[in-house]
C-alpha cells in the first residue's frame, strides 16, 4: 500500500497537476516575489508562481508574448563584474562592507567563506543555516557573534508563500564580528558620482527587502537571534569603469509594505482548491483551452503589472475588451467605488444610472456638467451641425495643411 499523502505531498501532487505532466517547476526568486507582493489581490499571478509555472511560455502560448527577459550581454556583464567584487575570498566586498556598514568593527582579514553546496535547494537553505548559526557564534554561551568576518556567496534562503515554499538565492550575506547580518545585492548599473538611477535603486532595495524577510526567519529560530541589519549594502560600477563602488540603501520601508503584503496574499490552495476540475496550465494544450484554464483564476491587472508580470500583455487585453476600469490604474479605481466598467462610469455620469448618493456617482455628474458649461461657454457645436466648416476655427481662416 502506498503511504498516506499529507496536506502537504497533496498540495505539491496538485501544483504539479496545475503545470502539467513532466513540466518542471520554475522557482520563484526575489524579484517575482517583490512583484507578487505588490499586487497581493491577483490570484491569477499567486497560483502561477505558487505552482511554479513558467509565465512567459505561457504569455507565448497564449499569443501575448512579453518583453521581458535579460540581454546575454547584459547577463555575461553582470556576471564579470560580481566575479570581481568576490574575487580573492571577497576581499573587496568586505572591505566595501567594513567601510560602508561597520567602519567601527575590525578591518577584515581572511574572511571566512563556507561551502554552501548541497542536494537541492532545501539541502542548501539547511547548509545556509547551519552555516550562518556557526559564523554567529550561537553555539557559544555569549552568542554575540565569532569576532570574525564570514562571507556566504549565493547562499539559499526559504520564505513561506501564501502556504508554498519560495527558495531565494541573495548575491552574498556578510556576518559581522558582532553576529550582525547584512545582505550584499551586486548591480551592473552604473552609479556615477555617487548616486544611481532612483528607479533600479528602488527595484534593488525591493528586492532586498524579500532576502531580509527571509534572513529574519532563520535569525529567529537561533537563541539568541542575531540581528539582521536594515540597510544592505548595493555594490555597483564606479562611474563607466568596471571598478566596485558601493552605498548603503535602508530597505525598513520596502521590508514592512513587503511583508504587509505578502501576509495579505490568499493562500495557494485555497486558490487551487476553488479552480474546476482538470484545469491546467501546460503551454503544450490548444490556446482556446489554455485560455479557458487562465481566466478560470480572476486577476487583478493594472498598468504597473507591464513593469513586473510576463501575463500583463494578455491580461491587459481582457480588461480592455471587458471595458474595466482597472486598466485605467489602480487611483483612477480606487477614485470609482462600485463603479467598475467605463460603460458604468459614462451612464452615471450621463444621469443614465448610477445611485444620486453615491459619492463618486455625484462627482461624476459635476464633472460632466462643468464639462459642458465649459463647451458651451466656448461655442462648441457637434460635429456635423449647420455651418460647421472644418477649415475655419475661432472665427479666424485656418490654411489647409499642404
Amino acid at each position: 500500500m502506498p503511504p498516506p499523502r499529507t496536506r502537504g505531498t497533496a498540495l505539491r501532487h496538485r501544483l504539479a497537476e496545475l503545470r502539467g505532466p513532466g513540466v518542471p517547476a520554475r522557482a520563484l526568486d526575489a524579484r517575482a516575489l517583490a512583484a507578487l507582493a505588490a499586487n497581493p489581490g491577483c490570484r491569477r499571478r499567486a497560483i502561477l508562481d505558487g505552482a511554479g509555472v513558467d509565465k512567459a511560455a505561457l504569455a507565448g502560448a497564449l499569443g501575448t508574448p512579453s518583453g521581458f527577459g535579460q540581454s546575454q550581454f547584459a547577463f555575461m556583464r553582470g556576471n564579470a563584474f560580481e566575479a570581481r567584487v568576490k574575487a580573492d575570498g571577497g576581499a573587496e566586498l568586505l572591505r566595501l562592507v567594513h567601510r560602508t556598514l561597520d567602519p567601527g568593527a575590525e578591518p577584515p582579514g581572511r574572511a571566512q567563506v563556507p561551502d554552501l553546496t548541497a542536494a537541492g535547494p532545501e539541502g542548501r537553505a539547511t547548509r545556509t543555516a547551519l552555516a550562518l548559526r556557526e559564523a554567529t557564534g550561537t553555539d557559544t554561551d555569549s552568542g554575540t557573534g565569532t569576532g570574525a568576518w564570514t562571507l556566504l556567496d549565493h547562499p539559499m534562503l526559504a520564505l513561506d508563500v501564501a502556504g508554498s515554499p519560495a527558495f531565494l538565492e541573495p548575491d552574498a550575506v556578510v556576518v559581522h564580528p558582532d553576529g550582525g547580518w547584512t545582505v550584499v545585492e551586486i548591480k551592473s548599473f552604473p552609479m556615477l558620482d555617487g548616486s544611481a538611477d532612483p528607479a533600479k535603486v528602488g527595484a534593488a532595495a525591493r528586492q532586498s527587502a524579500v532576502y531580509v524577510l527571509a534572513l529574519e526567519d532563520v535569525a529567529a529560530r537561533l537563541d539568541p537571534a542575531p540581528p539582521v541589519r536594515h540597510q544592505v549594502l548595493l555594490v555597483c560600477p564606479k562611474d563607466f569603469s568596471n571598478l566596485p563602488t558601493a552605498s548603503a540603501v535602508d530597505v525598513r520601508k520596502q521590508r514592512a509594505v513587503t511583508a504587509r503584503q505578502l501576509a495579505r496574499l490568499t493562500r495557494v490552495e485555497d486558490i487551487a482548491d476553488a479552480l474546476p476540475e482538470g484545469v491546467c496550465f501546460s503551454p503544450e494544450l490548444p490556446p482556446d483551452e489554455l485560455t479557458a484554464a487562465v481566466e478560470a483564476v480572476p486577476a487583478a491587472y493594472a498598468p504597473e503589472c507591464l513593469a513586473a508580470c510576463e501575463l500583463a500583455f494578455h491580461c491587459r487585453a481582457r480588461s480592455r475588451a471587458a471595458g474595466a476600469v482597472t486598466a485605467l490604474g489602480r487611483s483612477v479605481r480606487a477614485e470609482l467605488g462600485g463603479l467598475t466598467t467605463v460603460e458604468d462610469v459614462l451612464a452615471a455620469a450621463q444621469g443614465e444610472a448610477g445611485d444620486p448618493d453615491d459619492p463618486a456617482v455625484a462627482a461624476l455628474r459635476r464633472a460632466a456638467a462643468l464639462r459642458a458649461e465649459a463647451l458651451a461657454a466656448a461655442g462648441h457645436r457637434p460635429p456635423g451641425t449647420a455651418g460647421d466648416d472644418p477649415s475655419r476655427a475661432g472665427g479666424r481662416e485656418v490654411a489647409p495643411c499642404r
